[in-house]
Formats: C-alpha cells, sequence, structure tokens
C-alpha cells in the first residue's frame, strides 16, 4: 500500500473527516438526482460523527480495545529480559514539577516503563521512537527526548538503549526486535497504552518476540450527566483513535 494511500486511511479515521466526504457524496448524488440515496449518505454523514462525539459511545468504543489486556500492578509482572517503552507524543508536562515521582503518573508510558525497572522485573529498557528525521541520527529523536524524561524517573542511562529509526508500530516492533536479539532478550515487557496494546501486541508477536503486556490506562474523568453525554471535540478525537487501531488491527490480519 502506498504511503499516500496509508494517509488518507489514517486521516479518515478522524470521523468528521468521513463525514465530509459522505456529505461531498450525498451533494452528487442529488445532483445526479438519486435524492432518496443522498439522504440516506446525508443522515449517515450527521449520524456518523454525532454519535462519535458523545463521551459515553466514545468510551464504550475504546473500551472494545483496552478490555484485551487488563491493567497489571509492576510488582506482578513476571521477569523479562528487556522492558520496552513505545513512543507516545514528546509533551511531558510532568518534566516542570520538582518532586515527581512515577508513582503519581498513572497515564504515562514512561513512568510505567520505569515502575517496572525500579520494580527489578528486567535489566534494561528499551524507549522506542523515531521522528521525521529518523534513521538519520537526529539529536530531536522522540527516543531521546523520552530518556531525557525517565532518567527524572529514576532510571539512569547506563539501563537505556534507545530505537531511533521507528515511524510506525511496525518499525517500532522491528527495530526492537533487532535490538533485543543481538542482546539475546528473549521475552520483554511491552508498555504502551492500553487502546494501542492489542495492534502492538500482534506487531511484536510477528517478529518472534515472547511479549507480556503492560497496559497504560487513558481514562477521561465522566462526573456528570454532562460529561458522560454532551457531546465533545475530544469524545470526537478519543473516537478516531479507537476507529486507527481497529484498522490497523484489521490491516495486520488481511496481510498475514
Amino acid at each position: 500500500m502506498s504511503q499516500a494511500l496509508q494517509k488518507l486511511i489514517v486521516g479518515l479515521t478522524y470521523p468528521p473527516a468521513l463525514s465530509l466526504c459522505l456529505l461531498v457524496l450525498a451533494v452528487g448524488l442529488l445532483l445526479l438526482r438519486y435524492r432518496r440515496s443522498a439522504a440516506a449518505v446525508f443522515a449517515a454523514a450527521v449520524a456518523w460523527s454525532a454519535l462519535l462525539s458523545v463521551p459515553t459511545a466514545s468510551d464504550w468504543l475504546r473500551g472494545r480495545l483496552e478490555q484485551q489486556y487488563p491493567l497489571v500492578d509492576e510488582a506482578a509482572l513476571p521477569y523479562a529480559d528487556a522492558i520496552v517503552v513505545l513512543g507516545g507524543g514528546v509533551r511531558y508536562g510532568w518534566l516542570d514539577r520538582p518532586d515527581v515521582r512515577p508513582e503519581d503518573l498513572q497515564n504515562s508510558r514512561l513512568a510505567a516503563g520505569a515502575r517496572a525497572w525500579l520494580a527489578g522485573r528486567a535489566p534494561v529498557v528499551i524507549l522506542s521512537g523515531g521522528g521525521e528525521n529518523a534513521g538519520e541520527g537526529s539529536d530531536d529523536s522522540e527516543a531521546r527526548m523520552m530518556a531525557t524524561a525517565i532518567e527524572r524517573l529514576g532510571v539512569p542511562p547506563s539501563a537505556l538503549l534507545l530505537e531511533e529509526r521507528s515511524r510506525n508500530t511496525r518499525d517500532n516492533a522491528r527495530y526492537t526486535a533487532a535490538i533485543a536479539r543481538t542482546r539475546q532478550a528473549h521475552r520483554i515487557l511491552l508498555v504502551t497504552s492500553a487502546i494501542h496494546m492489542p495492534r502492538a501486541i500482534e506487531q511484536f508477536q510477528g517478529e518472534g518476540i515472547d511479549v507480556v503486556a503492560v497496559p497504560v490506562p487513558e481514562r477521561a474523568r465522566r462526573v456528570s450527566w454532562k460529561d458522560r453525554w454532551f457531546p465533545s471535540r475530544s469524545a470526537l478525537w478519543r473516537s478516531g483513535r479507537a476507529i486507527k487501531e481497529f484498522g490497523g488491527l484489521l490491516m495486520i490480519r488481511i496481510q498475514n
């Protein structure tokens, strides 16, 4: 599949993008005098984004992925040869806190990796994340930024290995597996967000790695009726992430 087509498909996972395409199709059908078909497509376009903008619907959709790998306390994890933390953004607002601790950051992949290392579950932590200049030895790779942050959480540089070439989950698995093989690391603790875990597990297992899931929650607080049922941009974005993960899983299974 071409890179341009991949980008188009990923773009359509954001509900308003697909709704816009359906609206354009509805206009075309109306111009061709297929009024009933145009009305049906128009209704589908509006309903698609309207439904997925409701936080409760978004949480239900994401839950189908997140529930596949339950959360595990780091102290209960088995021993492994390495901990692998996948990149997922480089905005670490907690770096400005004076006394930040891994236990304080329940929704952080880096904190989960740090807790597992501090619990003695594995001797090394592999940080996997490239960037726009992945593979070119850039100083601003995601893995290097992750290293700076996780050191703040108590993991020393001597325990870190950086994988800086990856641009996507498939690359994460391929290049991390290569590092693991050179170190004779057969079992890894894989740290990524709970919603991303099913796709990441399939990619890493496809590289012949024995994987133990260490999912990190991305839960949103739903206190009031409005929080649960009032449509929001955040819910749309969260729905889009879930659809992207379902699409990625489908593509893996088709290719296999």
